[in-house]
């Protein structure tokens, strides 16, 4: 009898915990077509898919979290988890991981036409807004001789987290470089606390990391040695990148971000938050409020949450604007 409860104690537990793990796993309801009320019911729990550790997409996702319970009063509740970034994060996004996820616009743009890494595929995602712009960061030791993309010919190069927007835009800048990502440098596909230790201890030429301004792990490598780092200008690359995806854009990295003797032109991507699109409408009109109501919130987590701008939220094409965030940005 004693062995019978105990093996049935275990057999309880167990069940409860796959209903526990199947019940998070479920997410909110999906989306019912009704009208928009933008109303909650409490206990609506979320996951969200951010980025790299040292990262602007795991600093904002971390303070978003936090500002979802605070603007719904706690009905919304959310966990924001570490990722490899953009590629992954859609990929899980739609498997029903994660709820909501931060992605580059190119990514999301393959992702939803099918095309790139997602070729053949269409994945059944949609934006909630558009968020801060995203620089192309492409950081080399001083002591390496690398001056242009093109010089990155067989040097130790990180090209970002595998399965992240980094290492896809990485790939891309190399071929328009005239490099073959797969066989002209010694690739390393390392995160960006991993890659910042490499570029420290002299076992990488140079790294690729796509993110808003500031990005920590960039910070305080430049803090560690600021004389010993310097950014390549990739702007050279713009007119060939473009004609593979038009979402990127000219920008230029601020010589105060990084404490830099000059500007550094580079190429932007903006970044977008998705969710799949068949979520509760009222869900994602309430995550979509949170996200401007709480902006100085997010502002004072990391700045690049001030390139949220909500008259340019609706600029997600070719990625669809989830109809509950229509209905948040027209109220």
């Amino acid at each position: 009898m004693r062995r019978v409860a105990i093996v049935f104690a275990v057999v309880s537990v167990s069940a409860g915990f796959v209903a526990g793990c199947g019940q998070r796993q479920a997410g909110p309801p999906t989306d019912t077509g009704a009208p928009v009320t933008c109303e909650v019911k409490q206990g609506t729990k979320l996951d969200i898919a951010t980025g790299n550790a040292t990262g602007v997409f795991s600093a904002l996702g971390t303070a978003f979290a936090d500002q979802i319970a605070l603007a719904t009063d706690g009905k919304v509740t959310a966990t924001a988890a570490e990722t490899m970034a953009s590629v992954q994060n859609i990929q899980d996004l739609v498997a029903g991981k994660y709820q909501v996820a931060f992605a580059q616009t190119d990514t999301a743009a393959d992702a939803v036409l099918g095309i790139g890494t997602f070729d053949g595929d269409k994945q059944p995602v949609q934006a909630l807004a558009r968020l801060y712009p995203s620089y192309t960061e492409v950081v080399v030791r001083a002591d390496s001789g690398i001056t242009s993309i093109a010089g990155l010919r067989g040097k130790r190069v990180s090209t970002g987290s595998p399965k992240s927007g980094t290492e896809m835009l990485a790939r891309r800048i190399l071929r328009s470089g005239g490099l073959n990502p797969d066989s002209d440098i010694a690739v390393n596909r390392l995160d960006l606390t991993k890659a910042v230790a490499g570029m420290k201890d002299g076992s990488l030429d140079a790294l690729f990391f796509t993110g808003g301004l500031p990005t920590p792990g960039l910070t305080e490598l430049f803090k560690s040695g600021g004389d010993k780092f310097r950014f390549l200008d990739t702007s050279e690359q713009l007119a060939g990148m473009r004609i593979l995806n038009p979402v990127y854009e000219l920008g230029a990295i601020p010589a105060a971000t990084y404490g830099l003797s000059e500007d550094v032109p580079s190429i932007v991507v903006p970044n977008v938050l998705l969710v799949r699109d068949n979520l509760d409408a009222d869900v994602a009109c309430v995550l979509t409020k949170a996200l401007f109501d709480r902006k100085p919130q997010l502002e004072q987590a990391n700045a690049a949450a001030k390139g949220i701008v909500r008259d340019a939220a609706r600029e997600t094409n070719p990625v669809p604007l989830h109809r509950g965030a229509q209905h948040a940005l027209a109220n």
